[in-house]
């Protein structure tokens, strides 16, 4: 009887090695062995008959991510199939019997171009998290087909909670149904999510008993989350992570004092989601909040009160709404919204670009003509940083007890804002800025207001 060389353990290994689903994602704690289940997944359909019509394909974010994949492979692949051989100038495996899996980066979604026309019925994504939007994974989907009807088509990726795509994986496999219940989309093909602990892997705690330590041990409080127990319900970006406390800053709408000042945002985006928020800076009045308690908020507080988000319902994704119609909806949402209706709303700072001319169209006109106006928001050499140092700190001052210095606070109705700017990531290219590739629309604006100079208001630019 032959060795066995790698059998997967009982539990999610097993699961995702057995998976009947087209698309498959292997989520979870840090140490269950998803990339051995993941390189696993396509080795066990070598061999069976199937020949040059097995192709697979295995990203990760970067060409130096991808080292830990050829040592995974060449440790298991060298001594289950002794005939293979890996081209590590092509980094592709390659058997005798034709099949082949290659190992490649994508970085951007034209990166896809790449393969576009090819077929891989076997594609598979390592640390999915990495990623910062659903392009580059969704593009890749037409490239999963196979004109040999034998074949099975697999979409496989494997992650742990943070990162910086983090916001988008959580909306598309996580939030919709448990682990192990498949969800159905628009097309009518099937995608599920398999959650995996470590606790499953009793060869490597076996090997490593002090690797659970090492997780307890981390001082970050959101990243142990995710990496011991697999948390997706943890602030994981790092921006503003540190800085953020759901239970401190987002409050249950309360009555705005006539005192304050009501402005609003506007970062402008079309094939990608535009944003307003509307904001009540504090003038240091007294306010009674939902629970009925009185509350000083320092003046110069900005106390998000309602918002509009336009997505198409998919992370990162615009609407395509033209200028005026999103300037009526501005105008409808001041008429109605219990914070706002009744009030006199300022212009606010709005994104530069819809001040510029392009083939006589402005888009900052365009809004202006249906009664909506903005002021330029600082897009100045160094304002990026400056805006997410000033975010920082008004969210710093919100943990403050007592309150001394201006903070910043979301009314629980601004859904986007909390579903987004409390997990970005920071740059890797600019520690000191956001990913602009994450889903930064809202942040954008926020920065905007938090950076604006606003004057004393008087009567002539209340239109009196």
């Amino acid at each position: 009887m032959a060795d066995v060389v790698w059998t997967p353990q009982p539990g999610s290994q097993s699961l995702f090695l057995s998976c009947p689903h087209f698309e498959c994602l292997y989520e979870g704690t840090r140490g269950p062995g998803k990339t051995d289940a993941l390189i696993m997944d396509f080795a066990q359909h070598v061999g069976l008959g199937f020949g040059l019509s097995w192709r697979g394909i295995l990203f990760r974010e970067t060409y130096k991510q991808l080292s830990d994949v050829v040592v995974k492979t060449k440790k298991w692949f060298r001594r289950i199939f002794p005939g293979a051989r890996f081209n590590e100038s092509d980094m592709g495996w390659r058997w005798p019997g034709g099949e082949e899996l290659l190992l490649r980066y994508m970085n951007r979604p034209d990166d896809y171009w790449n393969y576009h026309g090819h077929e891989y019925p076997w594609i598979g994504w390592e640390e999915l998290t990495n990623w910062a939007g659903p392009d580059c994974y969704d593009a890749m989907k037409a490239c999963c087909r196979s004109s040999d009807p034998r074949v099975p088509r697999k979409y496989r990726a494997t992650c742990n909670p943070f990162g910086k795509g983090h916001n988008w994986v959580k909306h598309r496999f996580i939030d919709p149904a448990p682990p192990g219940v498949p969800i159905r989309d628009g097309n009518g093909r099937i995608r599920v999510r398999l959650h995996g602990s470590i606790r499953e892997n009793r060869i490597l705690l076996a090997a490593d008993p002090d690797y659970l330590k090492s997780l307890e041990a981390d001082t970050n409080v959101n990243r142990r989350r995710a990496w011991l127990y697999g948390d997706w319900d943890i602030v994981a970006g790092g921006a503003v992570d540190d800085v953020w406390d759901r239970e401190s800053h987002v409050l249950r709408p309360f009555e705005i004092p006539h005192s304050w000042r009501i402005d609003r945002s506007f970062d402008w985006g079309s094939s990608r989601p535009f944003s307003v928020g509307w904001w009540a800076e504090s003038d240091g009045t007294e306010v009674r909040m939902a629970d009925g308690r009185m509350r000083c908020l320092p003046r110069g507080t900005l106390v998000r009160v309602a918002e509009w988000y336009g997505w198409n319902g998919q992370p990162n994704e615009g609407c395509r709404m033209l200028a005026v119609e999103i300037a009526e909806g501005i105008r409808r949402r001041e008429a109605e919204h219990p914070a706002l209706k009744g009030r006199r709303v300022l212009p606010g700072p709005a994104d530069a670009s819809i001040f510029d001319a392009e083939n006589g169209v402005c888009i900052a006109d365009d809004m202006g003509k249906r009664g909506v106006r903005w002021e330029r928001a600082d897009k100045r050499p160094g304002s990026r940083r400056n805006g997410l140092e000033k975010v920082r700190k008004l969210l710093k001052a919100g943990l403050e007890r007592p309150m001394e210095h201006p903070g910043l606070f979301v009314f629980d109705t601004c859904t986007h804002f909390i579903r987004t700017v409390p997990v970005l990531p920071r740059s890797e290219r600019d520690p000191d800025d956001v990913e602009t590739e994450a889903e930064d629309h809202i942040y954008d604006e926020t920065r905007y207001r938090a950076t604006a100079r606003v004057t004393t208001t008087t009567s002539q630019e209340l239109g009196l």
